[in-house]
């Protein structure tokens, strides 16, 4: 077993009031407007009365539903931590049933919603007073469940302190993270890595600079953002690195990846002087991350060691620990296990080791190498599909409540989420799947059979399930009205038929990657550069074609809100066809 030193327990709000006191006049978060550690203080504190004079306190559990881009968001964060509760955030554009039920299974007693307004809950606070000690709750972040339904995994300030005191003592050795960075805040708070962005920034004196949701995920869109906003630290997934070019992060100088396998390319494309590149490693019940390693080009990538306070062992089928050289499943023990707010939940996940201390059995693979570790891959069905933890157990369940499904699977291939769907009667599945799923756990293709595949033990037979069509190359006449060319291109990279001109891109299956597409074959038939960003600024045929036309508004709105609002508008809609 690898081991890390102890750490002392303490609270975020003790890391918060330490750099407020080091650093009172630094920035401290910037959406355009600039809040030093000082203003950051006061205007928390008021959001703490807020909540304290409606009786929330030590005990109780707060959610969190605004959208992501300014810093209200984080406002709202740190006064549910200064009230003593712990936060429950969800994705602004997650399906309300969805949502209900995350606010439901973590027992939240109010929400905090855009303009610091508190939603009042069905659930009466506990109101405990003082404040939150090292074994309170910090936050509680919900992720895929094999069950059907999202996993609560509660964090407890202990863990959450020491995992900001590890990563500061981690990176850039040279100059550590401090005032003057400014790290992009460009996760929504309902992805754990979110906690890093912020307590990376707020442990260490640097600035959290908030970027609108629509310009992180337009891909190469983003450098001169974040060269214009002085951004020098970056945590990302390797998925939406792989949009950018080499020179398009001119000055950043820490480059975090994690989330997902890294590829080799990512370091060679991005390390060099001045730039550190770091692999990190963690699911959510390990407090965000647990190993990190510095990738060097050429060198193989590795989850490499624990953080200070983390251990880490790789065991065999019998529990014990393998040889050198040799591959395991990875157990994490240390300060930062977590909990399933459900204990049923912890069944076969979450254990004593030797000494009696809490583990958690990640279902990951490992090489044990001394030079560290590396990731080899999954010992069960989980998925990480562009950064997202997918359990496809849940996708299945989901789509068995429809009334026409009789049997279901899904798998990724290639990247891509893939279901394969017995049904009796034709369906409509994606929007049926959108008013239940996150965007993020929607299938990219959808393979409809006459029955599932078996194998002689009645289970289904994976290897001869076939694969899923590829997206044909049409001839797209440039002359024909902009909206029969868009909707080509779409019906071409989603390799499904697009007739509608008021369907979303997005509900149809269209992701970050599928973005990019669009906009290199749009650009090809067009004879033009066309902008990432308006790909996601107008999300129908018909808003695309028309500002590309210049019927209107020739630039993308500001902010995504707008675009959010829409979405979320048709996610909430369930269709006639899609009721069960």
């Amino acid at each position: 077993m690898e081991t890390s030193r102890p750490v002392a327990g303490r609270t975020l709000l003790d890391v918060l009031d330490a750099t407020v006191q080091a650093y009172p006049d630094a920035p401290a978060v910037d959406d355009g407007t600039v809040l030093t550690y000082a203003d950051l203080a006061r205007r928390v504190a008021e959001v703490r009365e807020q909540l304290r004079s409606a009786g929330i306190g030590t005990g109780d559990r707060v959610g969190v539903r605004m959208p992501s881009g300014s810093a209200e968001i984080y406002l709202a964060i740190l006064g549910i931590l200064a009230a003593g509760a712990a936060y429950v955030p969800v994705d602004p554009d997650d399906p309300d049933d969805r949502v209900a039920v995350v606010w439901e299974d973590a027992g939240v007693c109010g929400v905090l919603e855009a303009g610091l307004v508190l939603r009042s809950s069905p659930i009466a606070p506990v109101g405990g007073e003082g404040r939150p000690g090292p074994d309170d709750d910090a936050w509680i972040i919900f992720t895929s469940g094999t069950t059907g339904r999202p996993k609560g995994v509660a964090v407890t300030h202990r863990s959450a302190a020491a995992f900001a005191d590890a990563e500061a003592g981690l990176f850039v050795a040279d100059r550590p993270v401090g005032p003057g960075d400014r790290v992009l805040a460009g996760f929504s708070v309902a992805f754990d890595a979110s906690c890093e962005e912020m307590w990376l920034a707020w442990r260490n004196g640097a600035c959290l600079v908030p970027a609108p949701r629509m310009l992180v995920r337009s891909g190469a869109e983003l450098c001169p953002w974040l060269a214009g906003r002085g951004i020098t630290v970056v945590s990302t997934v390797p998925t939406l690195a792989g949009l950018w070019p080499a020179d398009g992060l001119p000055g950043v100088r820490l480059l975090i990846f994690g989330g997902e396998a890294c590829p080799p390319e990512l370091v060679r494309r991005f390390a060099g002087p001045g730039r550190e590149v770091w692999n990190t490693y963690g699911p959510t019940e390990a407090t965000v991350v647990a190993c990190a390693w510095r990738m060097i080009p050429d060198e193989p990538v590795r989850i490499g060691h624990p953080l200070d306070g983390w251990t880490v062992t790789v065991v065999g089928a019998e529990g014990s620990p393998v040889g050198e050289g040799e591959v395991g499943e990875l157990v994490i023990g240390g300060v930062g296990v977590a909990r399933y707010v459900d204990p049923a939940n912890e069944v076969g996940r979450f254990g004593l080791d030797h000494a009696g201390e809490r583990v958690f059995r990640s279902g990951d693979l490992v090489r044990d190498e001394p030079a560290g570790l590396r990731f080899v891959g999954r010992n069960d069905e989980q998925l990480k599909i562009r950064g997202n933890r997918v359990e496809p157990g849940e996708i299945v369940v989901v789509l068995m409540t429809h009334p026409a499904v009789r049997q279901a699977h899904v798998a990724a291939i290639d990247g891509r989420l893939v279901a394969y769907v017995v049904t009796t009667e034709s369906a409509e599945l994606r929007g049926f799947l959108a008013t239940r799923l996150p965007a993020a756990m929607l299938p990219d293709d959808f393979v409809f059979l006459d029955s599932l595949p078996m194998t002689t033990s009645g289970k289904i037979d994976a290897r001869a399930l076939p694969a899923p069509r590829r997206p044909a190359v049409l001839d797209i006449d440039a002359s024909a009205p902009l909206e029969e060319v868009v909707t080509a291109v779409w019906s071409e990279v989603l390799g499904a038929p697009v007739t509608g001109l008021d369907d979303s891109f997005f509900e149809l299956g269209g992701h970050s990657l599928s973005v990019a597409q669009v906009r290199e074959r749009l650009a090809a038939v067009l004879g033009r550069p066309i902008a990432t960003v308006d790909l996601f600024a107008y999300p129908t045929a018909r808003q695309l074609a028309s500002h590309l036309r210049g019927d209107g508004e020739s630039t993308a709105p500001a902010t995504d809100a707008p675009v959010k609002d829409r979405l979320r508008r048709r996610r909430n809609r369930v269709r006639p066809s899609d009721n069960p």
